[in-house]
């Protein structure tokens, strides 16, 4: 709902319009109003009419970012914010505002935005905390506390800026002095917002340091219920992620097994002269550690969670669950031919994220591409697939206590429930494609990889085509010089981790959960 000063200023506005004296500025106040209040076509319509009356407003451009940001729309946000910019060059809230929005993704090009908003104007305590928050999690504390503390003294008692604080002091290993900071913190924030949800993970991190196992659970589970409450209502209408799921694996299971084997694939061309690799397995089971691994290998060129079929998933599976397993169907219907278009925007969207043109090898990494498994199976005939598999209750639990940023699939972590349902839905598509599809598989170990860590990269080089080197173990200064955006970033930069059991702990909380796990721990060899 709109806050009470936006309610006001949109009823000043409303009564200016209906007299006959509304500019750009009202109709911008009413669209901000209607978003706020979820009537997205009424927003919609506002600030259409504010643009048309004073087209290039950065200010009403700026607006309508806020709002498409609010439906999810993050890519057209960005390109509101980029077309005021383009108007106005020195306008700091749309530096501001696409900061924040290439932030959602940990962008490192968020950064620069944030720094030219706070260069423009420095009175901003917003640039300041997000650039406070940026260099906390990229383990940069001393920038952290100064920047920090300009937004403290802007506005004391800033939420982000406290929270970025909090995470220096948890990561210096003072959890006492983040929790001091993080529960007068999250009990002064009344509603649930963005802020507060960050808030409630840091204090579950702290809390958990300091042995409180109860207290921590409380804390993830109101920083989940805060994810949900922001962001459900702009995917209202659309599928879940696990719906979504369970609708390709309606799909796979539809099209005859043999039509799969013996179709025709794509012609194989590909843009790199040597492997062609994706990793892939689940989100929190080692997929960043592994892609960073791999690019450490000289002439190879990795990319993480890139929509990277984007062409094929607008072609074939897009809209409701019958529509998902109808596109499912035409795609395996596709000859050669037909195939070819798909493969070639695959590649064009590589290059166009900057593979170098003397790239040897080429990592695609995405966690959840295991929904894409039909369309890498006859698309990538030749590719391999490395999927990557840790104990389920340690997936289960990380990804119900890691703070994401937002997707449909992320709206899945928002209870230990709705996580293990998630997972259960996703190990079954996978486990159907690797029955049903010719694919050319290796399975990785998390806990095998960070305990025997030669042996394990040689393994997987050997299956994946690229050679051996000893810079696979630079990884973290790979991680650091690309810039990992993933959630896992503080542990991969620190170095190899062996995250195994940190579920035990919190093992009443996941008894609910089991009988959806324990079969896949079993059948994992996790027992």
């Amino acid at each position: 709902m709109p806050s009470d000063d936006l309610a006001t200023q949109a009823a000043l506005s409303e009564r200016a319009i209906a007299q006959g004296r509304g500019d750009g500025h009202d109709w911008m106040m009413v669209g901000l109003a209607r978003s706020a209040a979820e009537d997205v076509a009424g927003a919609d319509a506002a600030f259409a009419h504010a643009l048309a009356l004073e087209p290039g407003n950065p200010a009403i451009l700026t607006g309508q970012a806020i709002h498409l940001r609010r439906q999810g729309r993050i890519r057209d946000a960005v390109l509101a914010c980029d077309a005021a910019i383009a108007a106005w060059p020195d306008y700091a809230d749309a530096w501001l505002e696409r900061g924040s929005l290439l932030s959602l993704g940990n962008s490192p090009e968020a950064r620069t935005s944030f720094l030219r908003a706070a260069q423009l104007d420095p009175g901003k305590p917003a640039a300041h905390a997000a650039l406070a928050a940026i260099a906390a999690r990229l383990g940069e504390a001393d920038e952290a506390r100064a920047c920090a503390a300009r937004a403290l003294a802007l506005e004391p008692g800033h939420p982000l800026a406290t929270c970025a604080l909090a995470s220096v002091e948890n990561d210096a290993g003072n959890p006492a002095q983040a929790r001091a900071l993080l529960e007068p913190l999250t009990a002064g924030l009344a509603e649930p917002s963005s802020d507060r949800s960050l808030a409630f993970g840091m204090l579950g991190d702290a809390r958990h340091r300091l042995g409180d196992r109860a207290g921590a659970y409380e804390a993830y589970a109101r920083s989940k219920a805060d994810f949900a409450a922001v962001n459900e209502p702009a995917l209202q209408g659309r599928l879940t992620h696990r719906a979504f799921v369970e609708a390709l694996t309606a799909g796979v299971e539809a099209v005859p097994e043999a039509d799969w084997r013996d179709a025709p694939s794509a012609p194989s061309d590909s843009a790199v002269p040597g492997p062609h690799v994706f990793v892939l397995g689940y989100p929190r089971s080692g997929n960043t550690l592994l892609e960073n691994i791999l690019a450490s290998i000289p002439g190879t060129f990795a990319l993480e969670e890139r929509p990277t079929l984007s062409a094929a998933d607008h072609a074939f599976i897009n809209g409701s669950a019958d529509e998902v397993v109808a596109g499912i169907a035409a795609f395996a219907r596709l000859d050669g031919t037909g195939l070819a278009s798909y493969r070639v925007a695959y590649w064009d969207k590589v290059r166009s994220a900057g593979m170098p043109a003397d790239a040897r090898a080429f990592i695609d990494m995405d966690p959840l591409k295991g929904t894409r498994l039909p369309f890498i199976s006859r698309l990538f005939p030749q590719a391999r697939v490395l999927l990557i598999r840790r104990d389920p209750r340690d997936v289960v639990w990380s990804c119900f206590r890691t703070s994401f940023a937002f997707s449909s699939g992320t709206l899945d972590f928002t209870s230990l429930e709705r996580t293990a349902r998630h997972y259960d839905a996703l190990m079954r598509l996978t486990e159907l494609a690797l029955a049903r599809l010719p694919l050319n598989v290796h399975v990785v170990h998390y806990h095998r990889l960070v305990q025997d860590f030669d042996a394990e990269t040689k393994t997987i080089c050997a299956f994946a085509g690229l050679e051996w080197s000893a810079e696979v173990h630079r990884f973290a200064a790979t991680a650091q010089h690309r810039g990992v955006t993933t959630a896992s970033v503080g542990q991969v930069r620190r170095g190899l981790f062996d995250g195994t059991r940190q579920w035990e702990p919190y093992a009443p909380f996941l008894e609910p959960v089991m009988p959806l796990l324990m079969p896949w721990v079993e059948k994992f060899g996790y027992a």
